[in-house]
């Protein structure tokens, strides 16, 4: 099986939760701590070894491919003035990446933003990453947990894998949830907080409630997808507000390939949420400070 190298990140959103902030300025562009949230994103996927990130795009969002491109003129001014390692800092991306932007078009939902991505992606397997979340890079290592983790059992039986963590009862109706293939009693909150581990799922409930949820096994945001999501995203028909659903194209996965999900390991924030938002900033400001970054 060949090594997956390609990462799709959808950045098409408003991002209306993040109102006024993101009226003017992408949310994924907003700070946390003094690096943008997709920064951090696209870090994790370079150390999970992806080496082509396409970023599923909009219009009004051409500042987040900017950001990833080198500014000559600043460069230039830096360099002039002596401040050769500043001028490093901001061409951070390793010489064998590339960022890659194409349109979505019209907003038809996350499926659809997937599936946009397949004239880059061909046939290659790839993975997923949402903006949104942001793992924490602090208390976990980005080149052998979490995404580097799925990958590695991807490439062992070809599953595709979705990463899932444990949430409070009161949270369960906000998320995907997994219903597991088999039978196991998971305690991730006492796990897989020290190690990630993957489980076979039979499917997924779309924001039950807490009487209803077959776990609370909650959806993260991190996907590794086999070529094959591509068949069933465009064979899939708009459903929920006329929207093509990526959770139909994972059942349908599912049922002829099996997918698995991959307990996470350590912390995510939500950084398209304000509240969870403020903490996350607070927090990786706090890290900064103390590494002396």
């Amino acid at each position: 099986m060949r090594k997956i190298t390609h990462a799709v990140i959808p950045v098409a959103g408003f991002g209306t939760r993040m109102l006024p902030l993101s009226k003017s300025v992408p949310k994924e562009l907003l700070p946390l701590g003094n690096r943008p949230a997709i920064h951090y994103v696209v870090e994790e996927a370079i150390a999970a070894g992806i080496k082509h990130i396409v970023l599923v795009s909009h219009s009004q969002k051409g500042a987040i491919e900017n950001y990833f491109d080198i500014n000559i003129e600043i460069d230039n001014q830096l360099r002039e003035k002596g401040k050769d390692e500043v001028a490093d800092s901001l061409n951070w991306l390793p010489s064998d990446v590339t960022v890659s932007m194409i349109r979505q078009g019209r907003a038809l939902g996350l499926g659809h933003a997937v599936l946009a991505a397949k004239p880059i992606i061909g046939n290659d397997d790839f993975v997923v990453l949402l903006p949104d979340v942001v793992l924490d890079p602090f208390t976990t290592n980005m080149s052998t947990d979490n995404l580097a983790f799925m990958i590695d059992e991807f490439t062992k039986d070809g599953h595709s894998q979705i990463l899932v963590d444990t949430v409070a009862d009161k949270d369960v109706h906000k998320y995907g949830i997994a219903k597991l293939r088999d039978s196991i009693e998971i305690d991730c909150e006492a796990s897989s907080r020290n190690s990630n581990a993957s489980f076979k799922v039979a499917g997924f409930v779309e924001k039950p409630s807490l009487a209803e949820a077959p776990s609370r096994l909650a959806v993260v945001g991190r996907y590794v997808f086999s070529n094959k999501i591509f068949d069933y995203l465009s064979s899939t028909t708009a459903s929920v507000g006329g929207e093509i659903q990526l959770t139909d194209a994972i059942d349908a996965l599912i049922s002829e390939y099996g997918v698995s999900v991959t307990t996470m390991r350590g912390s995510s924030y939500d950084a398209g949420d304000m509240r969870s938002y403020m903490h996350a900033f607070i927090y990786f400001a706090q890290q900064q400070l103390i590494e002396g970054k």
